[in-house]
C-alpha cells in the first residue's frame, strides 16, 4: 500500500471529523495511529500546568518564565498557530540552532514559526498572521496532536 502525504493530510482531516476516538492503518511500509481526546478544551485557553520547582529540572523553569506573558494581556484577541498534523515539535531548523522564533519577537505573514516532523517529513509551519509571539504552547521535541495549540500570536 502507498500513501502519499496530502492523502495523509486527508485521511486526518477526516478522522478529525468524525465521532473516532482511536484509529490505526498498518501497512508493511509504515504504521498510523491516531488517538483523539488527549488534548482537552480548557488546555487551548490557557498553558498547562507548570511543574513545581522540586519537579522541574532548572531549564523547564527558565522557559516558563520566557513563555508566559504579562498578566495584563488580554488573551482573548490572541490567534493560535495550532499543528496541522500529527508529529513532533521542533522550534529550530537543526539541533543546536537558535529557534525560529521566541516569545516577544515579531512575526509576518508566512514566516516559518516551527517545524513538526511526521513520518521523517520536516513539515515547516507558517504563521497565517503577523504580529507578537505571546506563547510558546509546547516544548521542543515534545509530541504534537493534530489541531493541538503550537504558538499563540497578539495579531498586529
Amino acid at each position: 500500500m502507498s500513501i502519499d502525504f496530502n492523502e495523509i493530510r486527508e485521511l486526518l482531516n477526516a478522522i478529525s471529523q468524525a465521532d473516532i476516538a482511536e484509529f490505526s492503518l498498518k501497512s508493511d511500509q509504515f504504521e498510523l495511529t491516531v488517538r483523539k481526546g488527549l488534548v482537552s478544551p480548557s488546555s487551548e485557553t490557557s498553558p498547562p500546568p507548570q511543574p513545581t520547582p522540586a519537579q522541574a529540572p532548572a531549564n523547564t523553569t527558565s522557559f516558563a518564565e520566557e513563555s508566559t506573558p504579562p498578566p495584563t494581556t488580554d488573551k482573548s484577541e490572541w490567534e493560535v498557530i495550532t499543528s496541522p498534523i500529527v508529529g513532533t515539535f521542533y522550534e529550530a531548523p537543526a539541533p543546536g540552532e537558535p529557534p525560529f522564533v521566541k516569545v516577544g519577537d515579531h512575526i509576518q505573514v508566512h514566516q516559518t514559526v516551527c517545524i513538526v516532523e511526521a513520518m521523517k517529513i520536516m513539515n515547516e509551519i507558517e504563521s497565517e498572521v503577523s504580529g507578537e509571539v505571546m506563547e510558546i504552547a509546547v516544548e521542543n521535541g515534545e509530541p504534537v496532536e493534530f489541531g493541538q495549540p503550537l504558538i499563540r500570536v497578539k495579531p498586529d
